[in-house]
């Protein structure tokens, strides 16, 4: 089997982490600011609705190295090296500490606009990039589904697609609808994958029998970033490798807080960092991918606080799954499943939610979950965005109460 066939177009761009300078995202409706000022003008949004802004980590972040049970002889066992000591944490008490280079979210925490939400996953995990982002953004984890999760929610409150902006380089599949999907307005560079990696997106721009629209739409904004690395060339190049733009989130912040402020009439915004795959060499990179999510989302969240619009924003901060307990002989981790989902903003409840995972009593060396992703999605659906979460998580009943003020 190629890799050709191994992928699909939607798994492909939700993994790969493409990025585009104009609005290419698969699928989506291309705007401008000028178009969003206009929006703000001509509709704003009400003062008093809630906003959602979802900042995805790719790669599976360790969660626990992120909220870390430094206290416990079973993680510093486990993890050697790796492991941070309980005097290099950022205590929040009951034995867990922040990553050292969390010190804006510590802020947060001590604020009480931080809350941690302790072992989210999915029932069945599965050790798949590609499968488990794909559960976590359609909130489907027994079936494969074509919506994603905000997408349902596009689908049940209106055609506007404006309601919901990504910022992501590509439209991910959470904010497309059977009927709707959001608006894009990414920022950043122009970076393709290279190799065969590179070669199975370029021919996943060719047209299949049979697809439908929004799969159509998709194959075309493939050939479309393409077309525009051979006419704009790619990002900044350091001895013929691809660097990743610095600053890349705080920038797609920045775009989000100013339309906030604006009164663009946008409920739902998406933003994405990548990198977090550490298979090896785990501490330096992930304790310097945290610093910058640190850096970009405290200011953001400094800076809302500040307006009356801001003030009704929620972030919700997850990865596709956590990493296994145990590290292995490169010094990083392996796939695992459950992690801690962080969600912050004036009118969360700060302070741990949910309880805290064994770790001895595992699954196969993996977390048990504790708190049910769907859940999450629940409360953030009718707490902030103010819609039956029926309608967005058909067959969920759950819900994580308490989360809100």
């Amino acid at each position: 089997m190629t890799i050709v066939q191994q992928v699909n177009r939607r798994r492909f761009l939700t993994a790969t982490g493409v990025t585009a300078a104009a609005a290419l995202a698969a699928g989506a409706t291309q705007v401008d600011w000028g178009h969003l000022m206009s929006a703000a003008g001509e509709n704003p949004l009400d003062p008093d609705a809630g906003v959602l802004v979802v900042v995805t980590l790719y790669g599976g972040n360790d969660g626990l190295n992120t909220v870390v049970p430094a206290s416990d002889s079973a993680y510093l066992n486990a993890r050697s090296e790796l492991a941070y000591q309980p005097e290099e944490v950022l205590d929040l008490g009951e034995g867990l500490g922040l990553n050292p280079g969390m010190k804006g979210f510590k802020s947060l925490w001590d604020g009480g606009q931080l809350a941690v939400l302790r072992g989210v996953g999915y029932p069945k995990p599965d050790h798949s990039h590609f499968r488990s982002m794909a559960i976590w953004q359609t909130a489907s984890p027994e079936t494969s589904v074509p919506t994603g999760w905000l997408g349902r929610w596009l689908d049940a409150t209106g055609d506007d697609p404006l309601r919901a902006v990504s910022v992501d380089p590509v439209l991910p599949p959470m904010l497309a609808g059977e009927r709707t999907a959001a608006a894009s307005l990414p920022v950043g560079g122009l970076k393709l994958p290279e190799g065969a990696l590179g070669k199975a997106f370029e021919d996943l721009g060719a047209a299949q029998p049979g697809e439908g629209f929004w799969q159509a739409r998709a194959a075309r904004s493939v050939n479309d970033l393409h077309r525009a690395v051979r006419t704009l060339g790619g990002s900044e190049k350091d001895k013929g490798k691809t660097q990743p733009r610095k600053g890349e989130l705080a920038a797609q912040l920045d775009v989000v807080a100013g339309l906030i402020e604006a009164g663009v009439p946008t409920r739902v915004y998406s933003v994405s960092l990548g990198g977090f795959d550490t298979h090896a060499d785990e501490r330096g990179t992930q304790q310097r991918l945290l610093t910058e999510l640190d850096g970009a989302l405290a200011p953001f969240a400094q800076r809302l606080a500040k307006s009356d619009r801001g003030k009704q924003a929620t972030v919700l901060v997850y990865s596709e799954f956590g990493r296994r307990v145990t590290a292995n002989a490169s010094q990083g981790t392996d796939h695992g499943t459950a992690g801690p989902v962080l969600v912050l903003g004036p009118k969360v409840k700060g302070g741990f939610h949910g309880a805290e995972p064994s770790l001895t009593d595992l699954d196969d060396g993996d977390l048990k979950l504790t708190t049910d992703f769907r859940d999450v999605y629940a409360s953030l659906v009718e707490d902030v965005l103010g819609t039956d979460a029926g309608k967005v998580l058909p067959g969920h009943s759950g819900r994580m109460t308490g989360l809100f003020t």
